[in-house]
């Protein structure tokens, strides 16, 4: 069988070139050819060739490139491979590396590792490599990853990729969720002096663009705790008594939710307010992605008050802070230190004020946060918004929180605080958030007090703590809306809004919503669930025999038929927790005409207001009669 083989060959074309004295010289140019057999399969349509005709021979020849080479594409002798331009040239060198300078950054990592930003000539505040859509954003690739260099010692550390940033915020998967958790930081700060938190929209004058203010006057942070509120997982909250933080990650995950960028403006009064100092943080997304960086590094400023005025509060050079202030001007809505220090000036003696930018965007291009549906409101569009729940709470304003809630940010702030400290005011745009009280939307209320089991596993060591559990019909029940569930509080913040414990089919439970503060249950990291424990689990089974049994003797107080199912009555009052006894169930139904007398199980009882009285309870509180289920 005749088998050709494709060949590789040199041709030598020649090139006349004229040297200075006039004269012609033959130069030769090595070119690689491939010769190609005629069969089918090898060939193809000259036609498409946008070289074919050029000269007889095939050959193009051009300027001279670098030591004589054709520079042109050239199909050689008729064939259809054609040589790519600049094929055979030398590789370029390699673009030499940024020379890392000692700066005043912060890493995230522990031990931090000092990193400098180099120079980047573009000007603008939002990257090109940064999508502008939050669930997007986190699909870029960055440089590859270099060398790793080991801390003091000789001891590897982790390092923290920027992209953690973005998974890390991740967990609020609703935007509102995000801006309670700044609200908690500056009620933290009621205990040094903050007397309000204000929530605003300003407009950046480098690019116009929206941007979100919060701000607070409290104690402020010193440029040691504002170091660790910007790294991951300091907090000295979880060993303050009454305060909400405790995992050192929200300020991280709730800014970073909002927008690709924040900056930190703080002033601190200082030890015995003898050392008053003011700091400046960057924590740019957009920073950290458009510079490649391979590590979460925040450049910052700090000034400390010196001999009647404030001085520069310089850790490393000159130089360092000189690369810190181009680094935040550059990357941050502000022209200039100048304008950097004029924030300062906004503040009333001491606080902190936070400015989010580079606001996220939706799938149409539009911004995730509606300003322009209520000018003293931020709201969401998208799925958290139901215009037909926008129009039912007009009708019943009784139901209003429960149908605006997942859209309104003013909704969802004024229910946010079981109790709010009297002088404490929540500002959003300019007028303040009325604190609500879910009990004064309800009526025919009871009050049942709940215990978890001590020998639960996950149940905290303090034996005394309960929950008052206020259930009631909301005041809009007789018109049959939809409109149920507790809303569940911890530690005086509100973890579960409206929690649907009970999915019954047709019309039972309408209308049943209840209020508890659960301080024996511990809330995930995003705080707007719980962890699923066996104590979760035992508290869920509780809710949802209080609700059955509430629905099944009250329904017909507003217009539902009366459940009088024997069968129906008996299931509602079994103890549905999962340490159950059937069998300690049935005897306790012999001893009892009603199951809901008597709880079968020993754990997670209810306790009667008279029983309340005995161990020193007060049913005080509330302003209508309790009664035990």
């Amino acid at each position: 069988m005749d088998v050709r083989v494709k060949q590789e060959m040199m041709e030598t074309l020649s090139e006349h070139r004229r040297d200075p004295n006039g004269v012609l010289t033959e130069i030769p140019a090595s070119v690689i050819e491939l010769s190609s057999s005629s069969s089918d399969s090898d060939s193809s349509d000259d036609s498409d060739d946008p070289d074919e005709g050029d000269n007889v021979n095939g050959a193009v020849l051009g300027e001279d490139g670098p030591e004589g080479r054709v520079s042109k594409k050239r199909k050689v002798n008729g064939g259809d491979f054609v040589l790519p331009l600049g094929f055979l040239a030398p590789l370029p060198p390699d673009e030499p590396a940024p020379i890392p300078l000692a700066t005043d950054l912060v890493d995230v990592d522990v031990p931090a590792t000092v990193e400098l930003m180099e120079p980047v000539a573009s000007r603008s505040l939002s990257s090109s490599v940064l999508c502008k859509q939050f669930w997007k954003a986190g699909d870029y690739d960055g440089p590859p990853s270099t060398d790793w260099d080991s801390s003091q010692g000789g001891i590897d550390h982790v390092r923290v990729h920027p992209k953690f940033l973005h998974s890390n915020a991740t967990s609020h998967k609703w935007a509102l969720g995000a801006f309670a958790e700044l609200l908690d930081n500056s009620l933290d700060e009621v205990c040094n002096g903050a007397t309000y938190v204000n929530i605003d929209v300003l407009q950046s004058k480098k690019d116009g663009n929206k941007m979100l203010l919060i701000e607070d006057n409290g104690g402020g942070m010193d440029p040691d705790k504002m170091r660790q509120c910007m790294s991951l997982g300091y907090s000295a909250k979880s060993k303050v008594a009454n305060t909400i933080g405790q995992y050192g990650n929200g300020f991280k995950t709730s800014t970073m939710r909002l927008g690709a960028d924040v900056i930190v403006f703080s002033r601190c009064r200082g030890k015995d307010e003898k050392c008053p100092t003011q700091s400046i943080g960057l924590l740019s997304y957009t920073f950290l992605t458009g510079t490649g960086k391979e590590d979460i590094v925040v450049p910052m400023l700090d000034y400390e008050w010196k001999q009647m005025e404030w001085s520069k509060l310089i850790r490393s050079t000159v130089s360092d802070w000189d690369r810190n202030v181009e680094t935040i001007v550059q990357w941050s809505p502000f022209s200039s230190e100048a304008d950097l220090l004029r924030q300062f000036n906004l503040m009333k003696g001491h606080g902190t004020r936070i400015i989010i930018y580079n606001l996220w965007e939706d799938d149409q291009g539009l911004l995730e946060l509606d300003f322009h549906a209520d000018p003293h409101d931020i709201q969401l569009g998208g799925v958290n918004r139901d215009e037909k729940n926008i129009k039912m709470a007009k009708e019943y304003p009784n139901s209003r929180h429960f149908l605006t809630y997942r859209h309104s940010l003013r909704s969802y702030a004024s229910i946010l605080y079981l109790r709010l400290p009297h002088n404490f005011r929540i500002i959003l745009r300019g007028k303040d958030v009325e604190h609500h009280n879910i009990v004064n939307d309800m009526m025919l209320t009871e009050t049942i007090s709940y215990r978890p089991n001590p020998i639960a596993e996950g149940v905290p060591k303090d034996l005394n703590l309960s929950a008052l559990v206020i259930v009631g019909f909301v005041k809009d029940a007789k018109y049959h809306i939809d409109v149920q569930g507790f809303n569940v509080y911890h530690k005086n913040r509100l973890i579960k809004p409206f929690w649907r414990v009970w999915n019954a089919a047709g019309s039972d439970g309408r209308g049943v919503i209840g209020v508890l503060e659960a301080n024996f249950v511990e809330p995930a990291h995003d705080k707007q669930g719980f962890e699923r424990t066996t104590v979760l689990a035992r508290l869920e089974a509780r809710l949802v025999h209080m609700q059955k049994v509430y629905w099944s003797t009250n329904c017909h107080r507003i217009g539902y038929a009366p459940r009088r199912n024997k069968k129906s009555n008996q299931s509602l009052g079994r103890d549905t927790s999962p340490d159950y006894d059937p069998q300690q169930s049935a005897r306790s139904n012999k001893k009892s005409s009603s199951s809901s007398k008597r709880l079968p199980s020993d754990s997670d009882k209810f306790y009667s207001p008279v029983n309340l009285k005995k161990t020193g309870k007060e049913s005080r509180e509330f302003p209508e009669a309790s009664r035990e289920i």
